[in-house]
Protein backbone atom coordinates (compact mmCIF):
# COMPACT_ATOMS: atom_id res chain seq x y z
CA UNK A 1 0.00 0.00 0.00
CA UNK A 2 1.51 3.42 -0.20
CA UNK A 3 2.37 5.64 1.91
CA UNK A 4 0.34 8.78 2.46
CA UNK A 5 2.06 11.73 0.74
CA UNK A 6 3.33 14.60 3.27
CA UNK A 7 5.99 17.63 3.28
CA UNK A 8 8.91 17.93 5.18
CA UNK A 9 8.26 19.68 8.92
CA UNK A 10 8.71 23.90 8.91
CA UNK A 11 7.76 24.02 4.92
CA UNK A 12 4.31 24.52 3.43
CA UNK A 13 2.03 24.32 0.14
CA UNK A 14 0.39 27.63 -1.10
CA UNK A 15 -2.55 27.40 -3.40
CA UNK A 16 -3.61 29.33 -5.96
CA UNK A 17 -5.24 32.01 -4.16
CA UNK A 18 -2.13 32.45 -1.84
CA UNK A 19 0.51 32.51 -4.37
CA UNK A 20 -1.49 34.94 -6.33
CA UNK A 21 -2.07 37.22 -2.69
CA UNK A 22 1.95 36.80 -2.23
CA UNK A 23 2.86 37.40 -5.77
CA UNK A 24 0.62 41.08 -4.94
CA UNK A 25 2.91 41.76 -2.22
CA UNK A 26 6.25 41.11 -4.10
CA UNK A 27 5.05 42.89 -7.16
CA UNK A 28 4.47 46.27 -5.17
CA UNK A 29 8.28 45.51 -3.53
CA UNK A 30 9.43 45.49 -6.66
CA UNK A 31 8.20 48.27 -8.27
CA UNK A 32 9.30 50.52 -5.47
CA UNK A 33 12.78 49.10 -5.30
CA UNK A 34 13.36 49.73 -8.80
CA UNK A 35 11.77 53.68 -8.60
CA UNK A 36 14.07 53.78 -5.87
CA UNK A 37 17.13 53.12 -8.07
CA UNK A 38 17.62 49.10 -6.85
CA UNK A 39 18.63 46.81 -9.21
CA UNK A 40 17.61 42.85 -9.22
CA UNK A 41 20.21 40.20 -8.56
CA UNK A 42 19.83 36.38 -8.12
CA UNK A 43 22.03 34.12 -5.71
CA UNK A 44 21.81 30.05 -6.13
CA UNK A 45 19.94 28.49 -3.35
CA UNK A 46 23.00 26.56 -2.30
CA UNK A 47 26.66 27.84 -1.30
CA UNK A 48 30.18 26.36 -0.94
CA UNK A 49 29.94 25.83 3.05
CA UNK A 50 33.02 27.62 3.70
CA UNK A 51 30.97 30.80 2.35
CA UNK A 52 28.23 30.24 4.97
CA UNK A 53 29.82 28.58 7.86
CA UNK A 54 31.18 30.54 11.02
CA UNK A 55 29.28 33.90 9.55
CA UNK A 56 26.32 33.52 11.84
CA UNK A 57 27.61 32.35 14.96
CA UNK A 58 27.65 29.10 16.79
CA UNK A 59 23.85 28.98 16.82
CA UNK A 60 23.16 29.74 13.67
CA UNK A 61 25.99 27.22 12.49
CA UNK A 62 23.88 24.94 13.54
CA UNK A 63 21.18 25.95 11.70
CA UNK A 64 22.07 25.95 8.06
CA UNK A 65 21.07 22.92 6.08
CA UNK A 66 24.13 21.03 4.85
CA UNK A 67 23.98 18.99 1.54
CA UNK A 68 25.14 15.78 1.28
CA UNK A 69 28.39 15.55 -1.94
CA UNK A 70 26.53 13.22 -4.39
CA UNK A 71 28.37 9.81 -4.89
CA UNK A 72 29.86 7.91 -1.90
CA UNK A 73 29.79 10.86 0.14
CA UNK A 74 32.21 8.85 2.56
CA UNK A 75 34.49 8.00 0.25
CA UNK A 76 37.08 10.57 1.98
CA UNK A 77 36.27 8.89 5.50
CA UNK A 78 38.15 5.90 6.58
CA UNK A 79 36.39 3.20 8.85
CA UNK A 80 38.51 4.47 12.07
CA UNK A 81 37.69 8.13 11.72
CA UNK A 82 34.15 6.83 11.82
CA UNK A 83 34.81 5.73 15.15
CA UNK A 84 36.37 8.43 16.47
CA UNK A 85 35.87 11.66 14.51
CA UNK A 86 33.13 14.28 16.42
CA UNK A 87 30.38 15.35 14.00
CA UNK A 88 31.63 19.39 13.15
CA UNK A 89 35.37 17.01 11.29
CA UNK A 90 32.83 14.37 9.72
CA UNK A 91 30.87 17.65 8.59
CA UNK A 92 33.31 18.93 6.61
CA UNK A 93 34.34 15.80 4.70
CA UNK A 94 31.20 14.46 3.86
CA UNK A 95 29.35 17.93 2.86
CA UNK A 96 31.13 20.67 0.68
CA UNK A 97 27.48 22.79 0.24
CA UNK A 98 24.96 24.29 2.25
CA UNK A 99 20.84 25.66 2.09
CA UNK A 100 21.78 29.43 2.09
CA UNK A 101 20.86 30.67 5.60
CA UNK A 102 19.95 34.41 4.73
CA UNK A 103 20.37 36.72 1.77
CA UNK A 104 23.25 38.92 3.29
CA UNK A 105 25.96 36.69 3.57
CA UNK A 106 25.56 35.42 -0.29
CA UNK A 107 25.19 39.29 -1.37
CA UNK A 108 28.30 40.28 0.23
CA UNK A 109 30.32 37.56 -1.29
CA UNK A 110 28.54 38.31 -4.55
CA UNK A 111 29.80 42.15 -4.21
CA UNK A 112 33.54 40.60 -3.46
CA UNK A 113 33.37 38.04 -6.55
CA UNK A 114 31.98 40.31 -8.96
CA UNK A 115 33.58 43.86 -7.57
CA UNK A 116 35.08 44.94 -10.88
CA UNK A 117 32.36 44.08 -12.94
CA UNK A 118 30.06 46.47 -10.05
CA UNK A 119 29.40 50.32 -10.29
CA UNK A 120 29.48 51.50 -6.44
CA UNK A 121 27.20 52.62 -4.80
CA UNK A 122 25.87 49.47 -5.67
CA UNK A 123 22.17 49.63 -4.83
CA UNK A 124 20.51 45.26 -5.14
CA UNK A 125 17.35 44.18 -3.87
CA UNK A 126 16.83 40.61 -3.81
CA UNK A 127 13.72 38.57 -3.51
CA UNK A 128 14.41 34.84 -2.93
CA UNK A 129 13.71 31.97 -0.13
CA UNK A 130 16.12 31.13 2.02
CA UNK A 131 15.93 28.03 4.77
CA UNK A 132 16.99 27.26 8.06
CA UNK A 133 16.88 23.87 10.18
CA UNK A 134 14.99 25.74 12.90
CA UNK A 135 12.28 23.93 15.37
CA UNK A 136 9.22 24.90 13.46
CA UNK A 137 6.56 26.98 15.46
CA UNK A 138 3.68 29.27 14.39
CA UNK A 139 5.14 32.19 12.24
CA UNK A 140 8.67 30.10 11.94
CA UNK A 141 9.17 28.03 9.06
CA UNK A 142 11.92 25.93 7.58
CA UNK A 143 11.80 27.55 4.34
CA UNK A 144 10.72 31.22 3.98
CA UNK A 145 11.46 34.27 1.62
CA UNK A 146 13.28 37.56 2.78
CA UNK A 147 12.99 40.63 0.58
CA UNK A 148 16.28 42.61 0.99
CA UNK A 149 16.95 45.81 -0.09
CA UNK A 150 20.78 47.29 0.38
CA UNK A 151 23.49 49.86 -0.85
CA UNK A 152 26.99 49.22 -0.57
CA UNK A 153 29.76 51.23 -1.08
CA UNK A 154 28.71 54.60 0.61
CA UNK A 155 28.58 56.33 4.08
CA UNK A 156 26.17 58.85 3.13
CA UNK A 157 23.41 59.00 5.68
CA UNK A 158 20.82 59.96 2.76
CA UNK A 159 20.75 56.53 2.02
CA UNK A 160 19.12 55.77 5.71
CA UNK A 161 16.51 58.77 4.97
CA UNK A 162 15.57 57.02 1.50
CA UNK A 163 14.96 53.72 3.22
CA UNK A 164 13.00 55.11 5.65
CA UNK A 165 11.11 56.75 2.72
CA UNK A 166 11.09 53.11 0.66
CA UNK A 167 9.27 51.42 3.64
CA UNK A 168 6.83 53.72 3.29
CA UNK A 169 5.81 54.03 0.30
CA UNK A 170 5.62 50.30 0.23
CA UNK A 171 3.36 49.88 2.56
CA UNK A 172 1.24 52.82 1.89
CA UNK A 173 0.51 51.20 -1.19
CA UNK A 174 -0.37 47.84 0.47
CA UNK A 175 -3.01 50.26 2.46
CA UNK A 176 -1.19 49.01 5.69
CA UNK A 177 -1.49 51.96 7.68
CA UNK A 178 -0.71 52.78 11.04
CA UNK A 179 3.04 51.04 10.99
CA UNK A 180 5.77 52.47 13.10
CA UNK A 181 8.97 52.19 11.69
CA UNK A 182 11.59 52.31 15.05
CA UNK A 183 15.43 53.97 14.62
CA UNK A 184 18.02 53.86 17.06
CA UNK A 185 21.84 53.77 16.68
CA UNK A 186 24.40 51.43 17.58
CA UNK A 187 26.55 53.89 18.62
CA UNK A 188 24.31 55.34 20.91
CA UNK A 189 23.53 52.05 23.02
CA UNK A 190 27.64 51.66 22.80
CA UNK A 191 27.61 55.52 24.27
CA UNK A 192 25.14 54.36 27.02
CA UNK A 193 27.00 51.38 28.05
CA UNK A 194 30.30 53.83 27.90
CA UNK A 195 28.95 56.98 30.18
CA UNK A 196 27.43 54.08 33.01
CA UNK A 197 30.87 52.33 32.62
CA UNK A 198 29.38 49.19 31.41
CA UNK A 199 31.62 49.08 28.30
CA UNK A 200 32.92 45.77 28.52
CA UNK A 201 29.31 44.44 29.07
CA UNK A 202 27.86 46.24 26.14
CA UNK A 203 25.90 43.13 24.63
CA UNK A 204 24.34 41.91 27.81
CA UNK A 205 23.11 45.69 28.59
CA UNK A 206 21.62 46.14 25.03
CA UNK A 207 19.80 42.09 25.30
CA UNK A 208 18.76 43.14 28.44
CA UNK A 209 17.22 46.63 27.54
CA UNK A 210 15.91 44.96 24.34
CA UNK A 211 13.06 43.01 27.01
CA UNK A 212 12.52 46.43 28.17
CA UNK A 213 8.41 46.13 26.55
CA UNK A 214 8.17 42.29 27.61
CA UNK A 215 9.83 41.89 31.38
CA UNK A 216 9.36 45.20 32.42
CA UNK A 217 11.53 47.60 34.18
CA UNK A 218 12.25 45.72 37.30
CA UNK A 219 12.44 42.77 34.97
CA UNK A 220 15.33 44.35 33.10
CA UNK A 221 17.43 45.68 36.15
CA UNK A 222 17.37 42.40 37.41
CA UNK A 223 18.80 40.31 34.41
CA UNK A 224 21.05 43.83 33.97
CA UNK A 225 22.31 42.76 37.94
CA UNK A 226 22.79 39.69 37.02
CA UNK A 227 24.54 40.09 34.14
CA UNK A 228 27.21 41.55 36.90
CA UNK A 229 26.10 45.55 35.61
CA UNK A 230 26.46 47.33 38.68
CA UNK A 231 23.66 49.29 41.22
CA UNK A 232 25.65 52.84 40.58
CA UNK A 233 25.51 51.81 36.53
CA UNK A 234 21.49 51.09 36.80
CA UNK A 235 20.96 54.58 38.82
CA UNK A 236 22.76 56.69 35.62
CA UNK A 237 20.53 54.07 33.04
CA UNK A 238 17.07 55.18 34.62
CA UNK A 239 16.53 57.94 32.31
CA UNK A 240 15.95 55.16 29.44
CA UNK A 241 12.91 53.47 31.30
CA UNK A 242 11.03 56.12 30.80
CA UNK A 243 12.17 58.08 27.50
CA UNK A 244 8.99 59.36 26.07
CA UNK A 245 8.31 62.66 23.82
CA UNK A 246 8.79 63.82 20.26
CA UNK A 247 11.96 62.22 18.70
CA UNK A 248 13.21 65.95 18.98
CA UNK A 249 12.76 65.73 22.46
CA UNK A 250 14.55 62.04 22.75
CA UNK A 251 17.62 63.08 21.22
CA UNK A 252 17.68 66.24 23.42
CA UNK A 253 17.50 63.90 25.94
CA UNK A 254 20.73 61.55 24.55
CA UNK A 255 22.81 64.69 24.04
CA UNK A 256 22.24 65.32 27.92
CA UNK A 257 22.98 61.62 28.51
CA UNK A 258 25.89 60.94 26.60
CA UNK A 259 27.55 64.54 26.21
CA UNK A 260 30.68 62.77 27.58
CA UNK A 261 30.67 59.90 25.57
CA UNK A 262 32.08 60.85 21.41
CA UNK A 263 30.98 57.63 20.31
CA UNK A 264 27.66 58.05 21.81
CA UNK A 265 27.19 61.67 20.45
CA UNK A 266 28.30 60.77 16.91
CA UNK A 267 25.18 58.28 17.11
CA UNK A 268 22.63 61.30 18.22
CA UNK A 269 24.59 63.33 15.12
CA UNK A 270 23.24 60.89 12.87
CA UNK A 271 19.84 60.22 14.38
CA UNK A 272 19.46 63.82 13.93
CA UNK A 273 20.16 64.45 10.25
CA UNK A 274 18.00 61.12 9.59
CA UNK A 275 15.01 62.41 11.87
CA UNK A 276 15.32 66.14 10.53
CA UNK A 277 15.35 64.83 7.15
CA UNK A 278 12.26 62.51 7.08
CA UNK A 279 10.75 64.72 8.68
CA UNK A 280 10.89 67.36 6.45
CA UNK A 281 10.45 65.51 3.36
CA UNK A 282 7.26 63.57 4.84
CA UNK A 283 5.96 60.22 4.83
CA UNK A 284 3.35 59.09 3.57
CA UNK A 285 1.26 56.89 6.16
CA UNK A 286 4.18 55.64 8.74
CA UNK A 287 5.49 56.68 11.24
CA UNK A 288 9.13 57.51 12.26
CA UNK A 289 9.88 56.79 16.23
CA UNK A 290 12.91 56.62 18.14
CA UNK A 291 13.38 54.02 20.07
CA UNK A 292 16.32 53.57 22.30
CA UNK A 293 15.91 49.80 23.47
CA UNK A 294 16.34 49.02 20.05
CA UNK A 295 19.13 46.40 19.81
CA UNK A 296 18.70 43.86 16.96
CA UNK A 297 22.08 42.62 14.97
CA UNK A 298 24.57 44.09 17.06
CA UNK A 299 26.85 41.79 16.08
CA UNK A 300 27.14 43.42 12.42
CA UNK A 301 25.24 46.95 12.46
CA UNK A 302 27.91 50.17 13.59
CA UNK A 303 25.37 52.72 12.80
CA UNK A 304 21.17 53.00 12.20
CA UNK A 305 19.35 49.91 13.47
CA UNK A 306 15.64 49.95 11.94
CA UNK A 307 12.70 47.62 13.25
CA UNK A 308 9.47 48.12 11.49
CA UNK A 309 6.11 47.12 14.17
CA UNK A 310 2.60 46.43 12.49
CA UNK A 311 -0.23 48.82 13.21
CA UNK A 312 -1.81 48.61 16.50
CA UNK A 313 -4.41 46.02 17.39
CA UNK A 314 -2.30 43.26 15.22
CA UNK A 315 -1.01 40.86 17.77
CA UNK A 316 2.36 40.23 15.34
CA UNK A 317 6.03 41.01 15.54
CA UNK A 318 8.36 43.08 13.46
CA UNK A 319 7.16 42.85 10.18
CA UNK A 320 11.17 44.53 8.59
CA UNK A 321 14.43 45.24 10.28
CA UNK A 322 17.65 46.20 8.87
CA UNK A 323 20.69 48.65 10.05
CA UNK A 324 24.10 50.11 8.91
CA UNK A 325 27.19 47.90 8.66
CA UNK A 326 30.45 48.83 8.21
CA UNK A 327 32.62 45.97 6.99
CA UNK A 328 30.26 43.52 5.73
CA UNK A 329 32.20 42.60 2.93
CA UNK A 330 35.63 42.42 5.27
CA UNK A 331 34.54 38.80 5.98
CA UNK A 332 35.46 37.95 2.02
CA UNK A 333 39.05 40.18 1.78
CA UNK A 334 37.06 43.39 0.85
CA UNK A 335 37.58 45.82 3.80
CA UNK A 336 36.12 49.39 3.96
CA UNK A 337 32.95 48.77 2.39
CA UNK A 338 30.26 50.25 4.06
CA UNK A 339 26.56 49.57 3.64
CA UNK A 340 23.36 49.85 5.01
CA UNK A 341 20.50 47.57 4.22
CA UNK A 342 16.48 46.55 5.24
CA UNK A 343 14.44 43.93 4.43
CA UNK A 344 10.49 43.10 4.70
CA UNK A 345 8.83 40.46 6.49
CA UNK A 346 7.25 38.88 3.92
CA UNK A 347 5.09 35.96 5.39
CA UNK A 348 4.31 38.18 8.18
CA UNK A 349 3.04 40.91 6.17
CA UNK A 350 0.92 38.22 4.17
CA UNK A 351 -0.70 37.74 7.70
CA UNK A 352 -0.96 41.37 8.46
CA UNK A 353 -2.81 41.93 5.53
CA UNK A 354 -4.99 39.11 5.22
CA UNK A 355 -6.01 39.92 9.13
CA UNK A 356 -7.12 43.13 8.33
CA UNK A 357 -8.99 42.46 4.79
CA UNK A 358 -6.63 44.47 2.97
CA UNK A 359 -6.23 42.32 -0.15
CA UNK A 360 -8.07 43.75 -3.23
CA UNK A 361 -10.84 41.14 -4.52
CA UNK A 362 -8.99 41.35 -7.89
CA UNK A 363 -5.76 40.02 -6.90
CA UNK A 364 -7.20 36.27 -6.41
CA UNK A 365 -9.52 36.46 -9.62
CA UNK A 366 -7.07 34.86 -12.67
CA UNK A 367 -9.92 34.14 -15.17
CA UNK A 368 -12.00 37.03 -15.80
CA UNK A 369 -14.58 34.86 -18.16
CA UNK A 370 -15.37 31.25 -18.80
CA UNK A 371 -16.74 30.37 -21.89
CA UNK A 372 -19.41 27.19 -21.77
CA UNK A 373 -17.82 24.30 -23.97
CA UNK A 374 -21.59 22.69 -26.19
CA UNK A 375 -18.89 20.45 -28.15
CA UNK A 376 -16.78 20.59 -31.31
CA UNK A 377 -19.15 22.75 -33.69
CA UNK A 378 -18.69 25.90 -31.41
CA UNK A 379 -15.31 25.49 -29.96
CA UNK A 380 -13.42 26.86 -32.70
CA UNK A 381 -15.49 30.07 -32.71
CA UNK A 382 -14.89 30.41 -29.03
CA UNK A 383 -11.02 29.52 -29.20
CA UNK A 384 -11.18 32.57 -32.06
CA UNK A 385 -13.03 35.08 -29.53
CA UNK A 386 -10.76 33.49 -26.37
CA UNK A 387 -7.53 34.47 -28.49
CA UNK A 388 -8.71 38.24 -29.25
CA UNK A 389 -9.99 38.69 -25.65
CA UNK A 390 -6.47 37.08 -24.39
CA UNK A 391 -4.57 39.60 -27.34
CA UNK A 392 -6.24 42.16 -25.21
CA UNK A 393 -4.89 40.61 -21.83
CA UNK A 394 -8.57 39.86 -20.45
CA UNK A 395 -7.83 36.26 -18.78
CA UNK A 396 -9.84 34.13 -20.65
CA UNK A 397 -11.04 30.11 -21.25
CA UNK A 398 -13.16 27.77 -22.38
CA UNK A 399 -14.41 24.83 -20.44
CA UNK A 400 -12.42 21.96 -21.75
CA UNK A 401 -15.38 19.54 -22.00
CA UNK A 402 -18.74 19.59 -23.23
CA UNK A 403 -20.08 18.78 -19.96
CA UNK A 404 -23.37 19.27 -18.55
CA UNK A 405 -24.35 22.94 -18.50
CA UNK A 406 -24.85 23.01 -14.73
CA UNK A 407 -21.76 21.20 -13.77
CA UNK A 408 -19.71 23.95 -15.94
CA UNK A 409 -21.33 26.79 -13.65
CA UNK A 410 -20.38 25.28 -10.55
CA UNK A 411 -17.21 25.20 -11.60
CA UNK A 412 -16.94 28.82 -12.64
CA UNK A 413 -18.32 29.18 -9.23
CA UNK A 414 -15.74 27.50 -7.26
CA UNK A 415 -12.76 28.98 -9.35
CA UNK A 416 -14.35 32.51 -8.36
CA UNK A 417 -14.43 33.21 -12.06
CA UNK A 418 -17.23 36.46 -12.34
CA UNK A 419 -18.02 36.21 -15.82
CA UNK A 420 -19.57 33.17 -17.99
CA UNK A 421 -20.45 33.81 -22.10
CA UNK A 422 -23.33 30.87 -22.53
CA UNK A 423 -23.86 31.38 -26.36
CA UNK A 424 -22.40 32.76 -29.15
CA UNK A 425 -25.48 33.21 -31.83
CA UNK A 426 -25.16 35.81 -34.93
CA UNK A 427 -22.21 37.30 -33.75
CA UNK A 428 -23.47 38.46 -30.45
CA UNK A 429 -22.44 36.50 -26.93
CA UNK A 430 -24.84 36.08 -23.74
CA UNK A 431 -22.61 37.14 -20.91
CA UNK A 432 -23.62 36.76 -17.21
CA UNK A 433 -22.38 37.41 -13.90
CA UNK A 434 -21.87 34.77 -11.77
CA UNK A 435 -21.59 37.45 -8.79
CA UNK A 436 -24.94 39.58 -9.07
CA UNK A 437 -26.86 37.04 -11.86
CA UNK A 438 -27.26 39.60 -14.23
CA UNK A 439 -27.49 38.46 -18.16
CA UNK A 440 -27.41 40.17 -21.63
CA UNK A 441 -26.46 39.88 -24.98
CA UNK A 442 -23.74 42.22 -26.45
CA UNK A 443 -21.21 42.27 -29.23
CA UNK A 444 -17.64 41.64 -29.39
CA UNK A 445 -16.49 45.04 -28.35
CA UNK A 446 -18.97 45.86 -25.69
CA UNK A 447 -17.94 42.32 -24.07
CA UNK A 448 -14.37 43.06 -24.42
CA UNK A 449 -15.14 46.72 -22.97
CA UNK A 450 -17.25 44.99 -20.06
CA UNK A 451 -14.46 42.48 -18.99
CA UNK A 452 -12.18 45.15 -19.08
Amino acid sequence: MASKPSIPKGTRDFSPVEVSKRNYIIAIMRTHFENYGYQPIETPSFENSDTLMGKYGEEGDRLIFKILNSGDYLDKVSSDELQTINYKQLTSKISEKALRYDLTVPFARYVVQHQSEIEFPFKRYQIQPVWRADRPQKGRFREFYQCDADVVGSTSLWQEVELVQLYDAVFAELGLHGVTIKINNRKILSGIAEVIGASDKLIDFTVALDKLDKIGEDGVKKEMLEKGISEEALVKVQPLFNFTGTIQEKIAKLSVLLSSSDEGMKGVEELQFICDNVSKLGLQKATLDLDVTLARGLNYYTGAIFEVAAPEGVAMGSIGGGGRYDDLTGIFGLKNMSGVGISFGLDRIYLVLDELGLFPETVTTATKVMFLNFGEIQSFEVMQTIQKLRAANIKSEMYPDAAKIDKQFKYAERRGIPFVVKEISNGLFTLKNIISGEQVQVDFSTLSTTLK
